[in-house]
């Protein structure tokens, strides 16, 4: 299978998530990614991160972002170092970092410091804050972005605390924002002979996130309030409902599914109810949609409305992990599958590629050993 970034060297010096998970896009998609490691720090600090660690600075975190890279053991603070490393700069298209927006100057990362030993380099930086401002230099992680830019505070029920997500989605936005700047970089370059700087930070992905709330904050003075059972601000039905066992998600998003919806759950007096008659007016009138459906939902299991609604209307189940990871379709798609490892001998289960190429998804690698390709890559 050829993949789309095959031919294309990146060199990256990374750790923990948003960085990592960028680089692992590409080297999914074929680039050779090549991790640059410091020994005496143990390479990339989520190596050993727990609870379930694989054999020496290894561990099941490490591999989820690491997967099909290369490490090359590199004390880039050495005159030795930094000699190897530009060796490898000569032959890269990209040259990308996730450390701290004062740090790429420092260690030389910048086009301005490697455009001589190769003109055509991409050097990209994704931080906490961004570089050319008061916080460059501040530490970052996702939760603080969520909580700065305004995502928890759209979050949750309205009598409750603001949340986060469940998982570090803004680490996963930044990433995939980046991946796709730094490769329409390298598309400029090869066009061009010329590199650049590319910047990306959590802060300004997680702003961005805001979307159309921020437009209506801005132009209107809207607030966007959190709304009962997760409802959207604008459009209804679109809400978690409670089921017989459980709960489910239903996306009425428009007038066609509201009107499947109905038709589904031979309900005609829902759709003549004039204060449900169009989206404006089920959303002006939700809570008293909201007590129909509460009736109507706490009939049935489920996976019964699951079964109901099946290519008719939007709705699907509120799933545990585990039962999101054994669901059939999940079998059916392909988004499993299972990286050897030489210390799990069983193999190590995980998710697969989200992309597919020619209709195949790209089988996985597992993550490398510290310093597992140096020789071979300065040979």
């Amino acid at each position: 299978m050829r993949r789309p970034l095959e031919g294309v060297r990146v060199l990256t010096i990374e750790h923990y998530g948003a960085g990592p998970y960028a680089t692992l896009l590409m080297a999914e998609l074929g680039a050779e990614v090549i991790k640059i490691e410091a020994p005496s720090m143990g390479g990339d600090a989520s190596r050993p991160t727990g609870p379930f660690l694989l054999g020496e600075n290894d561990s099941q975190y490490f591999q989820t972002f690491s997967r099909g890279k290369k490490s090359a053991a590199i004390e880039l603070k050495t005159p030795d170092g930094r000699a190897a490393f530009e060796r490898l700069v000569a032959s890269a298209e990209a040259v990308v970092n996730n450390l701290r927006g004062d740090q790429p100057a420092k260690l030389g990362l910048t086009y301005d410091a490697l455009k001589a030993v190769n003109p055509a380099i991409v050097c990209g930086s994704l931080s906490a804050y961004g570089r050319g401002n008061s916080r460059e230099g501040w530490p970052g992680y996702d939760y603080p972005m969520q909580a700065e830019c305004g995502l928890m505070s759209l979050t949750g029920e309205p009598d409750g605390p603001p949340v986060r997500m469940g998982v570090s989605i803004i680490d996963f936005m930044s990433g995939a924002t980046f991946a796709f700047g730094v490769v329409s970089a390298i598309l400029s370059a090869r066009a061009t002979g010329r590199g650049c700087d590319v910047d990306v930070s959590l802060f300004d992905v997680a702003l961005h996130q805001l979307s159309y709330p921020a437009v209506w904050a801005m132009n209107e003075r809207h607030p966007t309030p959190r709304l009962p059972n997760g409802a959207h601000p604008s459009l209804a039905p679109v809400q978690r409902v409670k089921t017989r066992d459980g709960y489910g998600q239903l996306m009425c998003m428009s007038e066609k599914f509201w009107s499947e919806f109905c038709g589904a759950t031979a309900r005609p007096d829902l759709a003549a109810d004039p204060r449900f008659a169009t989206l404006a007016d089920r959303a002006r009138n939700l809570p008293a949609l909201t007590l129909a459906l509460d009736a109507l939902f706490a009939t049935r299991a489920t996976a019964d409305w699951t079964a109901l609604f099946a290519g008719r209307v939007p709705f699907g189940p509120v799933n545990g992990l585990f039962e999101a990871l054994n669901n059939p379709f999940v079998a059916e798609v392909g988004m499993r599958d299972v990286v050897d490892h030489p210390d799990r001998p069983q193999g190590l289960h995980m998710l697969a590629m989200p992309v597919k190429i020619d209709g195949e998804r790209m089988p996985g690698l597992r993550s490398p050993k510290l310093g597992e390709h140096t020789d071979d890559l300065l040979s």
